[in-house]
């Protein structure tokens, strides 16, 4: 099985340091045990941008809006005996745009 790994600050700068020496890519990419693509990309990162920081992704968008979620976790509150499509569609109506809803962690809904 494939696993990720993302290299730490630490070795991403040491690899830059070792490039900035004037040694070649694959020769450093041999001594540190990875892809020559992995360490000519970090590379070419570090020469466009002038660091070698990781940059972080959030992910998937978020569907709804802190606001959206208090309204939500309100309406389940409210009624307890509603389906998460009722809320659904209550929020949909309340708020006028159609937002596929992530149920929040701390309400339950007793049926």
């Amino acid at each position: 099985m494939l696993s990720v790994r993302h290299l730490d600050a630490f070795t991403r700068g040491r690899i830059i340091g070792k490039l900035e020496e004037g040694r070649s890519v694959t020769s450093v990419a041999a001594e540190f045990g990875i892809a020559h693509s992995i360490v000519s990309r970090l590379w070419r990162q570090f020469q466009t941008t002038g660091t070698a920081i990781r940059g972080f992704s959030s992910g998937r968008p978020r569907g709804t809006t802190p606001a959206d979620d208090r309204y939500i976790v309100l309406q389940a509150r409210r009624k307890r005996r509603q389906t998460a499509g009722e809320i659904a569609r209550h929020t949909t109506q309340a708020t006028g745009r159609y937002r596929v809803l992530p149920w929040p962690e701390d309400c339950t809904v007793v049926v």
